[in-house]
């Protein structure tokens, strides 16, 4: 459920389909994010998922969807 809302969120701010994101896909390389677009994601989780700002050094660690994904499964349990 987290991969799936996280996706729709992801292919709007990004333009890029759906279908196109898995859980191996990099933010950077993949979405063509900078630290502007990560700032935007993080600001539109916190209010989609309802957790607490997302600190800079968590925000480092993630490179993936998937270590995304779990960095919000943590945060939503």
């Amino acid at each position: 459920m987290i991969f799936e809302k996280l996706s729709e969120l992801l292919s709007e701010q990004f333009g890029v389909d759906v279908e196109n994101i898995t859980m191996d896909t990099t933010f950077e390389n993949d979405l063509g994010a900078d630290s502007v677009d990560i700032v935007e994601l993080s600001m539109a989780l916190e209010d989609e998922f309802g957790i607490a700002e997302m600190s800079e050094e968590d925000l480092a660690k993630i490179v993936t969807v998937g270590d995304l994904v779990r960095y919000l499964q943590n945060k939503v349990d």
